[in-house]
């Protein structure tokens, strides 16, 4: 019996041959994956190098310092930048407790209960999500300058931040939609055995949702520390900023070098590391299993 002469091949994930054109293929993919590294990676480098470099010229920045100093953050801790990444770290820590709080009960009225109205009531969630910042932003501020019934302002207040990123849609939308994926028959055996409504959430939802906890937190987190226009509007002074308003107001100033500006945009970009680093298992659990 003769071979059939038919050579073998074999795919890639990227469906490059693997054989006659596997070097070409390879060149390719080295090619392309040096460029996701330059675009990623790149910015990154360039801020970690020019926050520990010493020269003023903000055109002269290089993946490795020149100089290698402190001086930046020196700087900036003269600028009160401490102050501010302490606010922004109470805002986001406050902000972030509060909306999963939010989320999880309100996706457990959502999902495993059944009431008039609750299409209705998750559209009107969902559309929070699309309106921009900017429409809300002027009624936003009337609100929070004369709170309505306790008549409060909560102008110049770290708390006049906190509560109105108390409530995400996209986390309640999140944990809606992965509390419905889990079996009712679960919860209906829990309260044969005796477990009432508030230890059935608590000892048999709650730890089901945990990789769902872990991307609305991610993604919480990271939505909160980004906030500009609310904390803008919010403060009336500047011992109320954020980091975020502090280094626009930082790159604004003349007098302060590029060097300072991106010191304080490499302490900006560690709280969020740190959060995705801890939390990169249950973020990936949930990313990976729908939710």
């Amino acid at each position: 019996m003769g071979s059939s002469g038919v050579a073998t091949r074999s795919d890639t994930a990227l469906g490059w041959r693997a054989g006659r054109g596997a070097l070409a293929g390879t060149v390719v993919r080295v090619v392309l994956c040096a460029l996701a590294v330059l675009l990623f990676c790149g910015p990154l480098v360039t801020v970690f190098s020019g926050a520990f470099d010493d020269s003023h010229d903000p055109t002269a920045l290089s993946v490795v310092p020149a100089h290698a100093t402190l001086a930046n953050f020196e700087a900036a801790s003269g600028h009160d930048i401490w102050r501010y990444f302490a606010n922004s770290l109470i805002v986001a820590g406050g902000a972030l407790l509060l909306q999963l709080l939010v989320s999880v009960f309100a996706a457990y009225a959502l999902a495993r209960k059944r009431f008039r109205g609750q299409a209705i009531t998750m559209l009107v969630i969902l559309t929070t999500m699309m309106l921009p910042e900017e429409v809300i932003a002027i009624p936003l501020s009337l609100v929070l300058g004369d709170l309505p019934v306790v008549h409060m302002s909560l102008r110049g207040t770290l708390l006049g931040i906190i509560l109105p990123l108390g409530a995400w849609g996209f986390s309640i939308f999140v944990m809606t939609e992965f509390m419905r994926e889990i079996p009712v028959e679960i919860e209906e055996a829990a309260k044969v055995d005796g477990a009432g409504e508030l230890r059935v959430f608590a000892r048999i939802i709650l730890p089901l949702c945990r990789p769902a906890l872990g991307v609305i937190a991610v993604f919480g987190f990271n939505m909160i520390w980004d906030q500009y226009l609310l904390p803008l509007i919010v403060a009336t002074d500047r011992d109320g900023y954020t980091l975020t308003v502090a280094l626009s107001t930082l790159r604004a100033d003349d007098q302060v070098g590029a060097g300072v500006v991106l010191a304080g945009a490499l302490l900006a970009l560690v709280p969020s590391l740190a959060v995705y680093l801890s939390l990169q298992k249950s973020f990936l659990r949930g990313i990976t299993t729908g939710a």
